[in-house]
């Protein structure tokens, strides 16, 4: 007899007592599919008469439901040190945020005018919001900020030539390409200056009947030093009152909406400086040093503005309620700046002092020490980053939480980490796992603790 005949059907499997609670937690169309591949495994395997009990093939259904759902997004804990780290979703969401968000269970006034019972006007206080903390005249919110300089671009200067610096035609991740933005816009790309040198003469030089805009870039995720030369915004400004009819167009990139030198970190070009000193537009990013949801900001003046929010690209790259909410919401904080270390996750991590994490991390240890715990443990000054294409090359000084095991690599180490519920990042460093206090919130050590002693 073919020993496949022995093997149960798939609705006995279904029946085992396992298989129940695989349905309650994972629901029954996903516990089927795992039912199935499970047969289909062992029918290839099955070689003599003996065929698997229903128990085995339940087991295994388990198996090939947790290691598909492991990949489910959910939270983690960041011990990487990497504050806006791009793949663990960049910047955390400010509890307040999180709170609104947890609200949105029913239908929302969207784009309706509660006044007049009217169609209202999508994104009102999130651009208001924007406006008032930049001193722009009128603000639009797309997907993210590729997507804004592919809208001003397509809106403001298809068929015409745009004029940028040679060492500004960055990449960013996602192989995403700024001359490849400006080809796909239509517009003609014309580089001036040189890869390290850039001087006002080379704009003025490269101006013709077909210029359309100038296009400065901030290099957010990479930092050119030595014999370098640079045009400011202001600068490219002036060149307006040789040619009224340029736009001037600011990519601000990481997008900060203050100045983070009081915090003892290098100067960033804010967006109120670039509104300031003329630039007819900025864009930037919502999900970096603002630390809000994935977006891309467009601010500037309310007649180009209104172009681009009518260009048939604005509605493709338009952003959902979910979005406007929690932009809306992380926008209010800046409105109280000297409070933005004690209700912005991301302000928090960045300017937290050294001497605090030293003492979570000796605190840390000697909770996990206490429990008995066989690892190998020690306390060891390191090094932060920004992350997200922000500040790059900054080295933020923190405190390590350094871990060795006896009887697992730290390779292994690292994974069973990841795989603990929930999950936890780390970084390997002198073939020691090393937890960053720099990035983990506020109740996390205890994650740290629970999931190492389990180890």
């Amino acid at each position: 007899m073919d020993p496949r005949s022995h093997l149960p059907s798939v609705d006995e499997v279904l029946q085992h007592p396992l298989s129940q609670i695989l349905i309650t937690e994972f629901t029954r169309l996903f516990t089927l599919d795992a039912v199935r591949s499970a047969l289909a495994e062992f029918r290839i395997k099955v070689t003599n008469a003996t065929a698997p009990s229903v128990e085995e093939i339940a087991l295994r259904a388990r198996t090939l439901l947790k290691a598909e759902f492991v990949q489910r997004l959910r939270p983690v804990v960041n011990a990487t040190g990497v504050v806006l780290h791009t793949n663990l979703g960049r910047s955390v969401l400010p509890p307040s945020v999180a709170q609104k968000l947890g609200q949105m269970d029913r239908c929302c006034n969207l784009q309706v005018d509660l006044e007049t019972g009217e169609r209202g006007k999508r994104n009102y206080m999130t651009e208001k919001l924007i406006c008032r903390l930049t001193g722009a005249e009128a603000a639009l919110l797309v997907t993210n900020n590729a997507a804004a300089t592919f809208l001003i671009l397509s809106a403001l200067c298809a068929g015409k030539e745009v004029v940028i610096s040679r060492g500004q035609l960055i990449e960013i991740g996602g192989a995403f390409r700024l001359p490849d933005c400006i080809a796909q816009s239509g517009a003609t790309m014309v580089e001036v200056g040189t890869t390290n040198k850039t001087h006002l003469r080379d704009y003025s030089a490269a101006l013709t009947e077909r210029t359309g805009l100038l296009l400065r870039c901030n290099p957010s995720n990479y930092r050119m030093t030595g014999f370098t030369k640079s045009v400011s915004i202001g600068e490219m400004v002036s060149l307006k009152k040789e040619r009224p009819d340029l736009t001037v167009v600011d990519d601000l990139g990481c997008g900060a909406l203050i100045d983070l030198s009081q915090y003892g970190l290098p100067k960033e070009p804010t967006v109120q400086e670039s509104i300031a000193a003329g630039a007819d537009l900025c864009c930037f990013s919502g999900d970096k040093l603002i630390g809000g949801s994935q977006a891309g900001i467009i601010v500037g003046r309310a007649d180009l503005i209104k172009k681009l929010k009518k260009h048939p690209l604005s509605r493709m790259l338009r952003v959902d309620k979910l979005i406007d909410l929690s932009l809306e919401h992380t926008l209010r904080l800046f409105l109280e700046p000297e409070k933005l270390a004690e209700t912005h996750p991301t302000f928090r991590m960045l300017t937290i002092p050294a001497d605090a994490l030293k003492e979570q991390a000796e605190r840390l240890k000697e909770q996990i020490e206490t429990s008995g715990s066989a690892l190998q443990l020690s306390v060891c000054p390191g090094e932060s980053a920004v992350g997200g294409g922000s500040l790059p090359g900054v080295a933020i000084p923190t405190w390590l939480l350094c871990v060795r095991s006896s009887t697992q690599n730290a390779d292994a180490l690292c994974k069973s980490l990841r795989l603990h519920e929930p999950p936890i990042i780390t970084r390997i460093e002198d073939n020691s796992v090393v937890f960053d206090m720099r990035t983990l919130l506020p109740g996390e050590d205890a994650i740290v603790r629970d999931a190492l002693n389990a180890v």
